[in-house]
């Protein structure tokens, strides 16, 4: 995570653990993991990750900089029209549900990001990035 927003990443993941919110898995993403064919399953929850927006080969992620995270990406995917991230997650689109390690409005996760200024993807208009926070809402 960039050093100006670390206070704030270690606030809410503290909050979290209190929580006992399930995390699958933390780690660093390294560049194997970008350049590996997607298999779709993925779960990861990271920060730091230089690589594009989604959908662009040039405009920088937020994550480039070290000023967003993703949590649990496979109960939590990105949807865009017929677009789904993970590929497998389709069946976690259903908001309605409630599964471990699922990301909802008002829960201990949104409200743990929102204490320290960060925005969701959950609420994005032409998109959902429901594993996605950022300091900076991009």
């Amino acid at each position: 995570m960039n050093a100006s927003v670390a206070d704030d990443v270690q606030k809410v993941f503290g909050r979290l653990f209190e929580a006992r919110f399930p995390l699958e898995e933390v780690r660093l993403v390294e560049p194997a993991d970008i350049a590996a064919e997607p298999t779709g399953d993925g779960n990861p929850t990271a920060g730091f990750v230089c690589r594009p927006i989604v959908g662009s080969t040039s405009i920088p992620s937020a994550h480039s900089s070290g000023l967003a995270v993703d949590l649990n990406p496979f109960q939590n995917p990105y949807k865009k029209g017929a677009s789904v991230l993970p590929e497998l997650a389709g069946a976690y689109l259903d908001r309605s549900q409630d599964k471990p390690g699922m990301i909802k409005k008002g829960d201990v996760v949104t409200r743990a990001f929102a204490e320290v200024g960060w925005s969701w993807g959950g609420t994005w208009k032409s998109s959902k990035d429901y594993m996605h926070f950022s300091s900076n809402g991009r």
